[in-house]
């Protein structure tokens, strides 16, 4: 071969992308929404967390079988069929979500864990022509090629797996695929980002044990919600790449200790990891992080009151109504743009993808981007500047399918 060949080729692929971008910098502002809706339905969106399951339990809209309208199109809410495929989400994480106060219980939360598991399976069980389990990327994939919405699942908070290792095969065995090691309170696994006790300074012992047999397994490990020392600890321990399956950068919110550091970001991404961007307006925006902060300390005060904590189950009535009557203002659409070109300046394209924590945060989502409907809106921002549709397409979830992929690899070459 000569050795002028790979100098053409490169010379072709650079005046490529010089030209696919020109062609996008050419386009009107309705073209280029166009162009943004054509690759939101070309390629698949993957999410990496959406909370469906617990707003069906919240809302005692179970079992899921007399209450498939609501999954199919909804009048409250952020996630159901009609909006994700409007906005060409196809691969949505169920988030089997187990709030702190379970990690008080006898089992420590396996039994809701359980029964939010067989909610998603009853919901691909119902509804066949719409929704399927998925558990691989080549699954998703060949879902995608059916119309179908693949529903994979990540557990967000760890605390069901107790003190028994042998409950992370479990939970793989029943389709999870990623496990948040931990929620708002420190738990036998690690600290938490919300929690000022410190009670194991990072990992427990047993922390490091399930984080070596997740990798073992093929499950990846996220470390949204867990605080500093436990990310630093995973990134040195994890012999496979992690995932924030829905964080964003404390860059734009410093005093959000739940969002990550330039350098967290930084380490993920030389970890061969990915960051899956929070939509929640409070992670994202400082002047929202400030206000949230104040009805933080107005809600604990009410609470402390009442001698109730967060977590108790008497006081969700009392959050609730404290939300209706303080609630914060909101962020927009160009503010989780700019969350992902500051992944993407920090670590690189490689890194950066969707989490946007639908219906788990009480509708407090940015302007402009209220569901999944809106995806083709985010696109289209992203595309004006400058982003290829390569580029988008590694964003919606090449990215993430890079790291499920060598987590499953990794773990099959033991």
């Amino acid at each position: 071969m000569s050795f002028r060949t790979p100098l053409l080729i490169l010379v072709a692929t650079f005046l490529f992308r010089c030209a696919e971008k020109k062609t996008v910098t050419q386009m009107n502002d309705d073209q280029l929404r166009s162009y943004a809706n054509e690759l939101a339905h070309k390629y698949i969106i993957a999410d990496g967390h959406v909370d469906l399951p617990e707003r069906l339990k919240e809302k005692n809209l179970i079992p899921v079988s007399e209450h498939l309208d609501i999954i199919e199109s909804a009048s409250e809410g952020e996630f159901d069929y009609v909006r994700a495929r409007k906005g060409g989400l196809d691969a949505p994480f169920m988030s089997i979500f187990i709030p702190s106060s379970y990690q008080k219980k006898a089992d420590s939360g396996k039994s809701l864990a359980d029964s939010l598991i067989d909610m998603v399976v009853a919901i691909g069980d119902q509804l066949p022509d719409k929704f399927s389990p998925a558990m691989t990327p080549a699954e998703v994939e060949a879902n995608f090629k059916l119309g179908k919405i693949s529903l994979p699942m990540g557990m967000e908070n760890g605390a069901p797996i107790g003190n028994d290792l042998a409950n992370v095969k479990y939970f793989y065995d029943r389709g999870i695929r990623y496990i948040t090691l931990t929620h708002n309170d420190d738990n036998q696994i690690c600290d938490a980002s919300r929690n000022t006790v410190h009670t194991w300074n990072g990992l427990s012992p047993f922390g490091k044990e399930v984080v070596a047999e997740m990798n073992r397994l093929g499950i990846m490990v996220d470390i949204s919600h867990v605080d500093d020392s436990t990310f630093y600890q995973v990134m040195k321990l994890s012999k496979s790449p992690c995932i924030a399956s829905h964080s964003s950068c404390r860059y734009f919110a410093p005093t959000i200790k739940r969002d990550m550091t330039d350098d967290m970001i930084r380490k993920l991404g030389e970890n061969g990891g990915v960051m899956l961007i929070n939509f929640y307006s409070a992670f994202l925006d400082s002047a929202v992080a400030s206000q949230s902060q104040r009805n933080d300390e107005k809600l604990a005060y009410l609470l402390a009151e009442k001698g109730l904590h967060e977590s108790d189950p008497l006081a969700k009535p009392i959050i609730d109504q404290f939300d209706k009557e303080n609630p914060l203002g909101k962020t927009d659409i160009e503010m989780v743009a700019n969350h992902i070109d500051h992944v993407v300046e920090i670590a690189g394209i490689d890194h950066v993808g969707f989490g946007s924590d639908f219906d788990g945060v009480d509708g407090q989502l940015p302007t402009g981007l209220e569901d999944p409907s809106k995806y083709p809106d985010l696109i289209f921002i992203l595309l004006k500047r400058g982003y290829t549709e390569d580029d988008i397409a590694k964003i919606c979830y090449k990215n993430l399918w890079r790291v499920w992929n060598k987590v499953e690899q990794l773990a099959k070459e033991g």
